[in-house]
């Protein structure tokens, strides 16, 4: 039976914490490095709901992607939801990782799950390179089989993503033909001008701000956009890291059962048009 420990050094020698943004929390947030551990628990958001199953599924660890605590605290009292949190998992034996902006420039990572997940296939490349080292960094571009108008390739995103309730937002000509996509999950308005100077036909990200959004769709020659939901575009990369962790344990003799959280933790539940209220 692995420790909590050798479950750590694994995932870090695949998300490197060097790799985290300075503002970033990353690691180890709760659990004794000596406790054992046999199954374990992927998620977006370390929040309730996600506690409670693990609780109910009998995980000893639970792998976020987002930090529960990014800006640091000087308290864990169970008045918070964040600290009730943390007294559940520790009360329950249950440690807590994560692997944040580390997971986002590994690779692969974050954005090459998203990539495949909307069907681009082939080599994919990171749109903002790293600078000590150009395999990895922020997004991906990649290509799709065939040209398809920008309306199918939305349509198969929406397919290849996890329903949340506000879907996909397209701003672009429906009509259009594109082939070349970028990704980059999570938010990635940062990265408008970087998906115009890489040539791409459309940018796939998260939490595109109105302002930035419209001024670059003044522009003719720049790439469709399409937003989706934030957890929807970092939800694939559960799977791929809890896929390659459980092999790399399994080539060392060490053998651990993982699970992908399909409780949706997006913030948004439901949505309202004009319409419903006429």
């Amino acid at each position: 039976m692995p420790t909590l420990a050798d479950i750590v050094t694994e995932l870090e020698s695949r998300y490197d914490p060097r790799w985290a943004e300075s503002w970033d929390a990353v690691g180890l947030v709760c659990g004794d490095p000596s406790a054992e551990v046999r199954r374990i628990l992927f998620a977006v958001d370390p929040v309730a709901a996600v506690a409670e199953e693990a609780l109910d599924w009998g995980a000893d660890l639970v792998v976020t992607h987002h930090p529960l605590y990014l800006r640091g605290t000087t308290s864990v009292a169970a008045t918070t939801f964040k600290g009730r949190l943390v007294h559940t998992l520790i009360k329950n034996d249950i440690g807590l990782f994560t692997a944040h902006t580390n997971a986002d420039v590994a690779d692969p990572g974050v954005s090459d799950a998203l990539a495949r997940a909307v069907g681009l296939t082939g080599p994919l490349v990171p749109l903002s390179p790293s600078a000590d080292d150009p395999r990895r960094g922020l997004g991906r571009v990649g290509s799709l089989a065939a040209p398809v108008p920008l309306a199918e390739f939305a349509r198969r995103a929406a397919r290849g993503l996890p329903a949340t309730a506000g879907g996909l937002r397209v701003a672009g000509d429906p009509g259009r033909h594109v082939q070349r996509i970028a990704v980059s999950g999570g938010s990635g308005d940062s990265l408008l001008a970087t998906a115009r100077a890489a040539g791409v036909d459309v940018f796939l990200t998260a939490d595109l701000r109105h302002h930035p959004a419209s001024e670059f769709m003044e522009a003719s020659d720049g790439p469709a956009l399409i937003d989706a939901a934030h957890w929807a575009t970092e939800w694939p990369w559960l799977a791929d890291a809890a896929y390659h962790l459980a092999s790399a344990s399994a080539a060392k003799g060490i053998t651990v059962e993982t699970r992908v959280s399909e409780t949706v933790t997006d913030a948004w539940n439901t949505t309202a048009k004009c319409e419903d209220f006429t």
